[in-house]
């Protein structure tokens, strides 16, 4: 998360949990919510410039004070304070340089800056990869590194309107989909026994999603465990037909099947569950 500049001043941004934005080592988050809403989405947003009207949809929807930019520049003036509290006075800049006025908003910035988030990206892409080209060594680190990242849901303390709800909710998407790829990985090293406990909390945390009863089907049943495989299924069918309404998948049907007839293709050392 932290990133150290040539001069010597640096910022750490953490978005992956409650909002982190320390500069040379002092946090600068507002107890305010606003002032720390609009931190957050300019944390969010690091390295790129926030038009006033998307901070201002943030903040108030469709529902503005009658002066929102002049309301904006107020939480900015109350930012820049706190940030001109932390800085080095070694490192020569000030907090108009960190938090800068752009053409249309607002960005903040110091070089080399980057987030948990991009850092997460980096290693979520990495091991994702990985897992295509069949290393799933390689694949299982890269993508325990990333979940690693993460202190909690995603900007845990902040209030969020409409633009980092979306944030929010892509971040959380992106980490089901590296906890499912890192899961795949550790299944396709055999390491199906030492994954049944996180296996069996996560069914029961996310009771309709598929892919998770699945691996846990295919783990139990790797470990001798045929009827907990297919007591799984059942639990997860009642689940979907008493919440949704409809039968689980044309997939999670297949694997039912295969369970039950002891499927040959379950005891593969790369269990292709895109098969079923």
């Amino acid at each position: 998360m932290r990133q150290v500049e040539e001069s010597g001043g640096e910022m750490d941004i953490g978005i992956l949990g409650p909002l982190v934005v320390r500069v040379d080592g002092t946090s600068v988050v507002p107890s305010a919510a606003k002032p720390r809403q609009v931190l957050a989405l300019l944390a969010a947003n690091a390295g790129q410039q926030t038009s006033t009207e998307t901070i201002a949809q943030e903040l108030w929807g469709s529902s503005p004070p009658s002066n929102p930019s002049g309301v904006v520049q107020t939480y900015v003036k109350q930012l820049r304070r706190a940030i001109a509290a932390a800085l080095d006075p070694a490192a020569g800049r000030s907090a108009k340089d960190v938090l800068r006025r752009g053409h249309h908003g607002y960005l903040l910035d110091m070089p080399g800056t980057a987030t948990d988030a991009h850092e997460f990206d980096r290693l979520a892409t990495r091991g994702l990869r990985a897992l295509v080209e069949g290393d799933g060594a390689e694949a299982s680190r890269a993508l325990e590194q990333a979940l690693g990242l993460w202190r909690g849901p995603a900007l845990a303390d902040v209030r969020t309107g409409s633009g980092l709800e979306v944030e929010a909710q892509c971040l959380e998407e992106a980490r089901r989909a590296a906890l499912d790829g890192r899961i795949t990985a550790d299944l396709r090293l055999g390491r199906h026994a030492q994954l049944i406990g996180e296996l069996t909390m996560l069914t029961a945390r996310f009771p309709l999603q598929e892919s998770l009863h699945a691996q846990l089907m295919v783990a139990l049943y790797r470990c001798g465990r045929s009827s907990q495989a297919l007591h799984v299924y059942q639990r997860m069918r009642t689940a979907h037909i008493e919440e949704l309404g409809i039968e689980p998948s044309h997939r999670l049907r297949k694997l039912h099947r295969a369970v039950l007839d002891a499927d040959p293709m379950l005891d593969s050392p790369v269990p292709s569950l895109a098969a079923f």
